[in-house]
């Protein structure tokens, strides 16, 4: 049982593995989701540092909707991490689902991200 781990993270570090190889300095879109909240970050993995970020705790998101755990709220943080990204210059990214299935609030982020300006 030492060596145990999840299916979860299994997904997650084949799909980062998986990320490593193909984007040659290009910054990972990482997305991160609860039950209640989801968060999407702008990540440059040569510097270890993150560029830029939006969550579903954003107050102009949070006052709106009273379950932040929705597919609205998830395509408002994608319309929101877009219009950051393109403010600082950012338009070519990689996105990185974690060990998420591309499916629900993790494909709305993602849709919206890209109608907002953001190319992967």
């Amino acid at each position: 049982m030492a060596n145990f781990t999840s299916l979860h993270d299994r997904r997650k570090q084949r799909n980062r593995a998986s990320l490593k190889k193909k984007s040659k300095g290009t910054p990972r879109l990482s997305v991160f989701r609860s039950s209640k909240h989801i968060y999407g970050q702008i990540i440059d993995d040569e510097k270890g540092s993150t560029m830029t970020s939006a969550s579903s705790l954003d107050i102009n998101i949070k006052g709106k909707f009273k379950n932040c755990g929705s597919k609205e709220v998830a395509t408002l943080v994608g319309k929101l991490i877009a219009e950051k990204a393109v403010q600082k210059g950012i338009t070519k990214v990689v996105f990185d689902r974690g060990g998420y299935i591309y499916h629900g609030r993790v494909k709305n982020l993602a849709d919206a991200a890209r109608d907002g300006g953001l190319i992967f």
